[in-house]
């Protein structure tokens, strides 16, 4: 029967360190370490959503010189034969004419208005851009860390489990202890095992989405995160929810919008007036020899009115509202958001106090204790077996909940465009 057993425990321990080592992509002192900071350098430089936001901003500036310009005056020239008919003999005439469109006065200036206006809202746009896919890139990045985290924290466990394992195994030997002893610690390795095999598909995943961030093949390598700190917050909910209103980017746009859609429905309503052409001619009769001119003024009458300039009112009106309306929603949303967000943060930032000042140190204490007792025999092997587990919850309930701590302050740069 123990044949057995140890034929399963030496192939579970195989397996398990071949795990850890493809986990850990080698020796963590081989790797470089990743750096936050540059990896965030790198998606600014390299990431393609931020470059095509940056030349939709770039096209949208370039249509407000054109949309207040004049439209392209026409010129024309005419040339007339023989006018025999009217006795005039061969009397070859030359016209040349110029005509220029003039909008009525104010309309120009709201057209302009109204691209300039469209212009900002695609700036505010692009400014989220880059915060968002920063706020990626770090919850990736923190993510991570995380992993790497557990799987040394899990790793270092198992090892303790082996030594579990075998001094269950004396102890069984001399008649001190049970079998199921030596079970529980093999179950709890397999165990370990098939959790290191989820870390370490989540970290390969998790590296393929930081150099998709970064504009990389998904199978380069990064190395190890660097350690995370807890950053606290600057600024209570009422300051935060100021700076909302000044800073972000995504309620700017909507704000934008809603100037534009000002500005559309003023145009709108000039639409009413009348446009006037202007054209300025000469002609040449050769055979006279004389040179003659024209003036002439034109005016465009807005005559089918009621089924163009005033439906065009209507839909400017109806297009202001809906841009007000998303712009109260998209406010309501990013509100609470803040609010969620903050929530998390404090939850974290007191979590990670508890858990480092009280519970961790308590449950090593609790484990150093089950051990010497389970060594005279004072104490189970469940009961050891059950403080290492309860201190490697809580070491990775730390770890986890620095990482949510981090993510959350992360997302609210993200919606204030600044560092809370």
């Amino acid at each position: 029967m123990f044949t057995l057993v140890r034929r399963i425990q030496l192939v579970t321990l195989v397996a398990l360190n071949l795990t850890v080592g493809w986990a850990q992509g080698g020796a963590a002192a081989e790797e470089p370490v990743l750096q936050l900071n540059a990896a965030i350098g790198e998606a600014m430089q390299r990431n393609p959503d931020i470059a095509a936001a940056k030349a939709r901003w770039q096209s949208s500036r370039a249509k407000v010189p054109a949309a207040s310009a004049l439209p392209d005056p026409q010129v024309g020239i005419e040339y007339w034969g023989f006018r025999q008919a009217f006795n005039l003999g061969d009397a070859p005439e030359t016209w040349y004419d110029v005509s220029q469109e003039i909008p009525f006065p104010g309309k120009l200036r709201l057209r302009g208005e109204v691209a300039a206006r469209e212009a900002e809202r695609v700036e505010q746009e692009y400014q989220a851009v880059p915060l968002r896919i920063v706020a990626r890139l770090k919850e990736a990045f923190y993510d991570l860390a995380l992993v790497h985290t557990a799987i040394d924290i899990v790793a270092k466990n198992k090892l303790v489990l082996v030594d579990f394992e075998q001094t269950a195994q004396a102890r069984y030997a001399v008649g001190k202890g049970v079998q199921q002893d030596v079970f529980r610690a093999q179950t709890e390795v397999s165990r370990l095992l098939a959790r290191l095999a989820v870390l370490a598909q989540r970290q390969e995943s998790l590296r393929a989405e930081i150099n998709r961030l970064l504009n990389r093949p998904p199978v380069d390598p990064l190395g190890t995160p660097q350690p995370i700190q807890v950053t606290p917050l600057q600024h209570s909910l009422p300051a935060l929810n100021a700076l909302l209103e000044a800073s972000s980017p995504l309620l700017q746009a909507q704000l934008k919008n809603v100037e534009r859609g000002d500005q559309a429905v003023a145009l709108a309503r000039r639409e009413f007036l009348p446009d006037f052409a202007v054209s300025v001619g000469g002609m040449r009769n050769q055979t006279m020899r004389k040179n003659g001119y024209q003036v002439m003024l034109g005016i465009k009458v807005p005559l089918y009115y009621t089924t163009k300039q005033r439906e065009a009112v209507r839909e400017a009106l109806a297009g202001r509202e809906a841009a007000t309306q998303d712009a109260r929603a998209i406010k309501q949303e990013l509100l609470f958001r803040l609010k969620d967000n903050v929530a998390q943060a404090q939850r974290g930032e007191q979590l990670v106090a508890i858990l480092t000042e009280a519970i961790i140190p308590q449950a090593r204490l609790t484990l150093e204790a089950a051990q010497a007792g389970y060594a005279v025999g004072k104490v189970d092997f469940l009961t050891l077996l059950s403080s290492l587990l309860t201190l490697q919850d809580n070491e990775l309930e730390l770890h986890s909940e620095i990482v949510e701590h981090e993510k959350a302050v992360a997302r609210l740069e993200e919606i204030l465009g600044r560092a809370p």
